[in-house]
């Protein structure tokens, strides 16, 4: 069965990060849709490089997702959290117990701050750990709790997104997208 994967990015938004989940959940078979949370489909990511979205977040904000998944990088983290339609959606997501994630600065500066966390565990960016609440943080570099989400940053970005085909799909599935990316033994 087809999942649906909502990737909102904003001016700021860490490439890797975007790219990444993009890309290993389109192999695994979800129907992924970008989501620009500004008036336009043109979005100039953390390193400058220009990526266009498949659609206005504004548009799609009465669709239901299988995974809302944030991705970090500063700006766009704040963007994505003072986005009012991506705040309602997260709400929603989390009240409908569908899957969220969020990976380096996005678990502290959007689900943190939007009480999104509350009862779980969670990790993000080393420099952001600090404003996650005591009980929630972890160190590790992706961190499953039932059907949310989070990993440290770029350098986790395979790792989470990996995390997020096996959460939708199932852990075969993980480790056919992976086969092409994993070193022989």
């Amino acid at each position: 069965m087809t999942k649906s994967v909502l990737v909102p990015v904003a001016d700021g938004s860490e490439e890797i990060e975007v790219v990444a989940v993009v890309d290993l959940l389109r192999r695994a078979g979800a129907e992924v849709t970008v989501a620009a949370v500004s008036e336009q489909h043109e979005v100039t990511m953390s390193r400058g490089v220009k990526l266009v979205a498949d659609a206005l977040l504004a548009d799609l904000a009465e669709q239901a997702f299988d995974l809302i998944v944030l991705p970090g990088g500063m700006p766009g983290a704040e963007r994505l959290r003072d986005s009012r339609p991506l705040t309602i959606m997260l709400h929603d997501q989390a009240a409908s117990d569908r899957s969220l994630a969020a990976i380096c600065a996005a678990p502290a500066v959007v689900l943190q701050h939007h009480g999104l966390l509350a009862g779980r565990r969670a990790t993000c960016h080393p420099q952001f750990s600090p404003e996650l609440d005591a009980d929630v943080h972890s160190s590790d570099r992706v961190v499953v709790d039932g059907n949310l989400v989070t990993s440290r940053g770029p350098g986790t970005a395979l790792e989470f997104a990996l995390a997020l085909v096996a959460l939708l799909y199932d852990e075969q599935t993980a480790r056919a997208v992976a086969a092409p990316l994993l070193l022989p033994e």
